[in-house]
């Protein structure tokens, strides 16, 4: 495949296993690749800068092995880059002063590269998150979405619980760290009932969904125009718990549903995205959430390499 000159720069921390499969498939192209963690990198001898004037700009790169005019950079894969925490060595008023000005600093520079292909854009990132938003243009672009509702009511959560005629599931509006005696918890997906709902729930929006009586789950993996689906039989009401007792089989995805991912991604301004569906007996399929970075390497091994090879094809095209 033809391609434009110029460095694709990804943006992920060393431990990303996902991305080497992308990067192998680069460097099979012979595509220059950079990669970077800038909420660590840049403080362990890297360095960014940016000029700007009446008329013309610079940006350069600097890393260990290698200088980047950033000009020239064909794409930007924004991956799992770490958070922005400041250096180490500073603590308190001085740390968190150094990690809003690395966000908005650094975070900036590298989201206004303008020759740049971005696979997504980090604003774009960041506002596709947002979980009334996804089901405010999911409902827009004609899904199914299970009745829903969002609230610090106690009173309502119960009234909306109660009223579901399969049942209700509670879902985090975001995967906020939550810790349970100093060790990492993950809050999943569950079931819910009106007695367990109560004052707390006025501490902040909660988020109450109607169990869909699906048959399986699909994942489709969209990378631009291309669709990746995979069937998901898992006992779980949240497949992500075990994934070890799910099978994935792929499946094709009928047109009513690629119809409005493409007009999803288009109104959202993101090149990838991985959405969640649940599938009824009758073969309606429930749009449950998109992420637009969510992980794919745990898919079956063809549509894992198929994956790889769409999202290297993105970035060696440039824009």
């Amino acid at each position: 495949m033809g391609g434009r000159s110029g460095s694709v720069l990804v943006l992920t921390n060393p431990f990303d296993v996902t991305a080497d499969v992308v990067l192998r498939a680069l460097a099979e192209r012979r595509v220059p690749v950079v990669r970077l963690d800038p909420g660590t990198d840049l403080h362990a001898g890297a360095s960014l800068t940016a000029a700007y004037r009446t008329g013309g700009r610079r940006g350069i790169l600097r890393t260990a092995d290698r200088d980047l005019d950033l000009l020239a950079v064909r794409s930007v894969w924004v991956r799992r880059a770490s958070p922005y925490e400041g250096p180490s060595e500073l603590g308190g008023q001085e740390r968190r002063f150094a990690a809003s000005q690395a966000l908005w600093g650094a975070g900036g520079i590298l989201a206004s590269l303008p020759a740049a292909h971005y696979v997504n854009h980090p604003w774009a990132n960041r506002a596709a998150e947002n979980k009334p938003a996804q089901l405010a243009a999911a409902q827009r672009f004609g899904f199914p979405v299970p009745d829903t509702v969002i609230t610090n009511s106690a009173d309502e959560a119960r009234e909306f619980v109660a009223a579901q005629d399969f049942g209700a599931v509670y879902k985090p509006l975001w995967n906020t760290p939550y810790a349970v005696d100093g060790r990492p918890h993950a809050v999943w997906v569950r079931e819910v009932d009106p007695a367990d709902i109560t004052g707390a729930v006025s501490a902040c929006p909660h988020l109450f969904q109607a169990k869909v009586p699906k048959a399986f789950d699909v994942r489709v993996t969209a990378v631009g125009d291309r669709l990746f689906g995979v069937r998901i039989d898992s006992p779980d009401l949240d497949w992500r718990r075990r994934q070890d007792r799910m099978a994935c089989t792929p499946i094709d995805v009928p047109e009513q549903v690629a119809r409005p991912i493409a007009a999803y991604l288009a109104e959202l301004r993101l090149v990838y995205g991985a959405f969640d569906f649940a599938v009824t007996a009758s073969g309606a399929w429930y749009f449950l959430e998109c992420n637009p970075n969510g992980q794919w390497a745990w898919q079956p091994a063809e549509t894992t390499d198929a994956i790889a090879h769409a999202l290297a094809d993105q970035l060696q095209k440039g824009p």
